[in-house]
């Protein structure tokens, strides 16, 4: 097992840039049986409410051409059932959306799924392994294999591969985990240098005064940047906004 981890290491070091790594993922994961690939990440999984942010970078190899768009942009991603199991577990799973398939999905399934189990069972991608991996200081990333279940022993098939496909998933967070940094978007709240600031000393138990003898500003200069900064967070209060702030790793150095 380690001499395979450390061909895949190769191959997906060759890598220059994420997409090719996911080229590199996907031949590997096309011997193991799976016909596309879905890999998602973001530094910060979920909201301060505890829902699911649309991932920073979403990269998909073989899957239907509006998937991107209805993932990303229709709210699929948050009502998509296999990450609802994907950030709270900790070992990859295989799942399937026949409603006969004994897998971790089908208890898991409501009616808010209903749009993509609809739209998974139309494009026929119908069975699957996904591997979560929990990253240092929060990060959150999955790779996903999918594949049509297109007769009885499909499921069999796919947990046999369980092992591999994990093994191909970590391989290439390693390979990949540098270039995110390039590839990742801002968190969706915004703070300016000076509202980050402002909050990191807050954070330190500096009162705004204290801050603005600090920053050698005027108090209302630094009761602005503070208030902006509790309305983009949405918090009621200064130690709301620190804590979303530090939730949402915007104060970090």
């Amino acid at each position: 097992m380690q001499a395979k981890l450390s061909d895949f290491n190769t191959r997906l070091l060759s890598g220059r840039s994420l997409d090719e790594q996911m080229d590199n993922a996907l031949g590997m994961a096309q011997a193991l049986g799976f016909e596309a690939l879905v890999y998602d990440y973001s530094p910060v999984p979920l909201d301060h409410d505890g829902a699911l942010i649309t991932p920073t970078v979403l990269k998909l190899r073989n899957t239907p051409r509006d998937w991107h768009s209805l993932w990303c942009e229709e709210g699929y991603y948050q009502i998509d059932p296999v990450q609802h199991l994907a950030i709270n577990a900790i070992s990859p799973f295989v799942w399937s959306y026949r409603p006969e398939a004994d897998t971790v999905l089908q208890p898991f399934i409501g009616q808010s799924h209903a749009p993509v189990v609809s739209y998974l069972q139309d494009s026929r991608m119908t069975c699957g392994v996904t591997v979560p991996m929990h990253l240092p200081k929060g990060g959150f990333a999955t790779l996903t294999g999918l594949r049509a279940d297109t007769k009885g022993s499909t499921l069999q098939d796919v947990r046999q591969t369980l092992g591999d496909f994990s093994l191909i998933s970590h391989a290439l967070q390693e390979a990949a985990f540098p270039l995110l940094v390039k590839e990742a978007r801002t968190c969706p709240v915004r703070l300016t240098k000076r509202e980050r600031e402002c909050l990191r000393l807050a954070a330190e138990g500096l009162t705004a005064a204290d801050i603005a003898r600090q920053l050698n500003r005027s108090l209302a200069t630094i009761t602005l940047h503070l208030t902006s900064a509790m309305h983009k967070l949405g918090a009621r209060n200064r130690v709301q906004a620190v804590v979303r702030a530090v939730h949402y790793r915007l104060l970090d150095s």
